[in-house]
């Protein structure tokens, strides 16, 4: 006789947040990277996409897994390990790109309407990390919103929050 064991179920959320993942001083130092960004934001394929100010607007850095963010990239596939075992399950390999630094200025009133993160023709996101930098008392607006049904989450604005 086969015994068939039946695979467990659980309800998958739709987010998942971490706290205190980085110093005062190691966000200061990103956030730094982001106020630096020299490159208009594209929209859609990854770098490969297209600048569309009707869409985003913001200006973005690229930082690969070099010597100097190589701790960065250790910590975020440390903390996304470690919300995917809790949370999502999935079957993850690693980081499919490089990680992207947005700045959204208030001079050209930055900002990304809705959209969703499939990655382009070679890169298959399965999870979208945020980690804010700014303390939310230094801006207006900026919401982060996840819409999976009905009415759109609106996700805390805390500084180090991934």
């Amino acid at each position: 006789m086969q015994y068939v064991i039946t695979p467990a179920s659980r309800d998958i959320v739709p987010y998942a947040t971490w706290r205190g993942g980085f110093t005062g001083q190691e966000l200061d130092d990103l956030q730094s990277v982001a106020q630096n960004a020299n490159q208009s934001a594209k929209v859609g394929n990854g770098q490969a996409g297209e600048v569309n100010p009707n869409v985003r607007r913001a200006d973005i850095n690229w930082v690969n897994n070099s010597q100097e963010f190589h701790w960065l990239f250790d910590r975020l596939g440390s903390i996304s390990a470690e919300l995917n075992a809790d949370y999502f399950g999935f079957n993850l390999t690693g980081f499919g790109e490089a990680l992207q630094f947005t700045n959204y200025l208030d001079a050209n009133q930055g900002t990304y309407g809705w959209h969703q993160d499939f990655g382009g023709k070679h890169i298959s996101r399965k999870l979208s990390l945020v980690l804010q930098l700014t303390c939310p008392s230094e801006y207006e607006g900026g919401n982060l919103e996840i819409l999976t049904s009905g009415e759109p989450i609106t996700m805390p604005k805390e500084r180090g929050l991934v």
